[in-house]
């Protein structure tokens, strides 16, 4: 719940005023998918390349976010929206002060993509990580859908809680099909096609 009593404190600085410092206008990639589709190995890669062009970028891992930010939260509903949201809000944060950030969230619920893409705006590009479960259970690199099978593990996407697939993503990168650097093209190109 917001306090009544807090009020906004408005700055002097711009993101567009970040901008022109760092040279570089930024962006949002969101990628969506199932764990083990792929979707950390590729925003890792994709890092790598943007910072070859001088590109100042920062991942946010929803694995990592759990150890700090969110290790308070569990995996009900609830929480799992609730992780969400502070995500949305950090990368927020993130995107305003010129950092072209990398999000790499499963983000199961349609509707918590579209809660961040409404904070970001124009500049939010959502990237489904497209991969079979049968795909992902056979790469199962965590060993966590083997948990989830054997019912050590509640509530696990693609298996005992869904996934709602983005119904309008920007851009959808088949992990069965496409290896590490096809990926990272793809992406890269779709990028380079809005300058």
């Amino acid at each position: 719940m917001t306090s009544s009593n807090v009020v906004w404190h408005k700055g002097q600085i711009s993101r567009d005023d970040r901008i022109k410092i760092l040279g570089k206008q930024n962006k949002v990639l969101w990628f969506t998918g199932l764990s083990g589709s792929g979707k950390s190995t590729i925003a890792v890669n994709l890092e790598k390349e943007l910072m070859k062009n001088n590109t100042l970028t920062y991942i946010l891992d929803g694995d990592n976010i759990r150890h700090g930010l969110n290790s308070d939260l569990g995996f009900s509903i609830e929480d799992r929206d609730e992780n969400i949201r502070r995500i949305s809000e950090v990368t927020k944060l993130m995107y305003e002060a010129g950092i072209f950030t990398l999000v790499c969230f499963i983000s199961p619920h349609e509707n918590e993509r579209d809660n961040a893409r409404k904070l970001i705006g124009k500049d939010f590009i959502e990237i489904f990580v497209d991969c079979t479960i049968e795909e992902c259970e056979k790469r199962d690199t965590k060993g966590m859908y083997k948990k989830a099978r054997t019912g050590e593990i509640k509530d696990f996407t693609g298996i005992s809680a869904p996934y709602e697939k983005p119904s309008n993503p920007e851009l959808i990168i088949n992990t069965k099909e496409l290896n590490i650097d096809q990926s990272i093209s793809k992406i890269l190109d779709y990028l380079n096609s809005l300058e």
